[in-house]
């Protein structure tokens, strides 16, 4: 009987470890074939495996993706911002609204820099207007007052073809003599050392000579249209445009954050560690950051305790390009809207653009009545921050109190800024470091290094303005 039973129990456990081994065959095989499959693929599983989906635009603008799934690459393809370049988050979400300019900077992808000494290049548009500095009135008949020799602010933005438009002045039917209501159009047809000499195109009568060019007073506004060129015309004069190097040094920021062993163990009211400190540095450490960008002077001093050099940052408030004065007494909507030309025109900037500025200017703004005209609206957020934001036909500011301002001393002034050519070089990211200066025997503590070494650069100087009174 117990022979009996032990044969059982044998053949029990021999089953058990067949039904076992079956199990790992089958399930080797089974990755066999998956792996056989992926290799060599299959007429039905194959094309649903391999099908590249597509982005289609949508009926009002938007996009969708069709056959097959949603992926990072259909995501860039179909231009959404929806995925975030590689950003330290921990660092931009630390009081956002306080230091507009390094947070701006820090949502821009940066540049590598190789060396603390940025070099770059900005280019700016060629000019598209300039004055008569003399005065011209016909003095005779003929070719004599048909091709006129004339003397501008900036003779060298002229070339041969160009056509010129002088808006103060009203051109004449072609019986010369009648006011036609449309502006006068000038032909340039030459240009020396003596001045550029045009032809008029819907010009005046002068004695018996038809099509002349009227009389240009001093400081008549000349503005440059587009070329015309002849039929036969297989070259034009060449557009030349050199951007000019600048250069700006990157600055080391630095902040170190300490905490002795025995704070560390203590009981604590409520929790305080290192990185709580930590967060407050990199705030405190931003504030001076923020400052250094905007109001900072490029120098390369000495330091005779430390024998070594260092080097300190431009801040981009010396790089700005344009200027605007304001009488805080009489700053109105007028102002406002000359404010936002002097910002969005002449220049190749973005017609969104932000304003920074101090509690003496912002509070001069709130204090107009806006129109339909210009127009305050809702609060916009980008970049991590809430903006006001004033519409106009020019364009769109983004208004923010800069409480940097107010601590340097100019309340009453303002930057506008174009983020599209606002640049950060960096030499050295945000980075962290542990420094164990018990080991070293030199303090019982806990310590930590912030450190980055930037510098910030405007690319077209002409698409930023400063703001000041006058």
């Amino acid at each position: 009987m117990k022979n009996n039973q032990n044969l059982t129990v044998q053949a029990s456990g021999l089953w058990q470890k067949i039904v076992e081994n079956r199990r790992t065959i089958f399930l080797v095989l089974g990755i066999i074939a998956a792996i056989a499959i992926l290799l060599t693929g299959c007429d039905t599983c194959g094309e649903g495996a391999m099908a590249m989906a597509a982005v289609i635009a949508g009926t009002d603008g938007g996009t969708h993706v069709v056959d097959g799934p949603i992926t990072t690459d259909t995501v860039r393809q179909s231009g959404s911002e929806l995925l975030l370049n590689e950003i330290d988050r921990r660092i931009v979400k630390i009081r956002p609204m306080a230091t507009p300019i390094d947070q701006i900077s820090r949502y821009a992808r940066p540049r590598k820099a190789k060396s603390m000494i940025v070099d770059y290049y900005t280019v700016d548009t060629k000019p598209t207007s300039c004055t008569i500095t003399t005065a011209y009135t016909p003095s005779g008949e003929g070719t004599e007052a048909q091709r006129v020799t004339i003397k501008t602010s900036n003779n060298d933005m002229f070339a041969v073809s160009d056509t010129l438009m002088v808006p103060s002045i009203e051109g004449f039917e072609a019986d010369g003599t009648t006011r036609s209501g449309k502006l006068l159009v000038l032909y340039v047809v030459a240009k020396d050392d003596a001045g550029v000499t045009v032809m008029a195109v819907n010009g005046i009568k002068v004695g018996s000579t038809l099509n002349c060019v009227p009389p240009l007073p001093l400081n008549t506004l000349i503005i440059r249209m587009g070329r015309a060129a002849a039929e036969l015309d297989v070259q034009t004069p060449q557009f030349e445009s050199l951007p000019q190097k600048a250069q700006n040094y990157c600055q080391i920021f630095k902040m170190q954050v300490e905490q002795s062993t025995l704070m560390k163990i203590a009981d604590k009211e409520v929790e305080w560690n290192l990185s709580d400190q930590e967060e407050a540095a990199i705030y405190d450490m931003r504030l001076g950051m923020e400052k250094s960008f905007l109001f900072g002077t490029k120098s390369l001093i000495y330091d005779y305790r430390k024998q070594e050099n260092v080097m300190l940052t431009e801040g981009i408030w010396h790089q700005a390009g344009k200027d605007f004065s304001y009488d805080p007494e009489a700053f109105d909507q007028n102002t406002l809207i000359s404010l936002m030309r002097t910002a969005f025109t002449g220049n190749a900037g973005s017609k969104r653009k932000v304003l920074i500025a101090g509690s003496s200017l912002i509070e001069t703004i709130n204090k107009l009545d806006y129109t339909r005209v210009v127009n305050a609206k809702d609060t916009v957020t980008k970049w991590g921050i809430d903006f006001t934001e004033i519409s106009s036909k020019f364009g769109r500011l983004y208004v923010l109190l800069s409480e940097v301002f107010d601590e340097c001393g100019m309340e009453t002034a303002g930057m506008i800024i174009d983020p599209a050519y606002l640049q950060k070089y960096s030499h050295l990211p945000f980075g962290t470091e542990a420094l164990d200066l018990r080991s070293a025997g030199v303090r019982n503590t806990d310590a930590t290094v912030l450190t980055e070494a930037s510098c910030l650069v405007l690319r077209y100087p002409k698409a930023h303005v400063r703001i000041t009174t006058e």
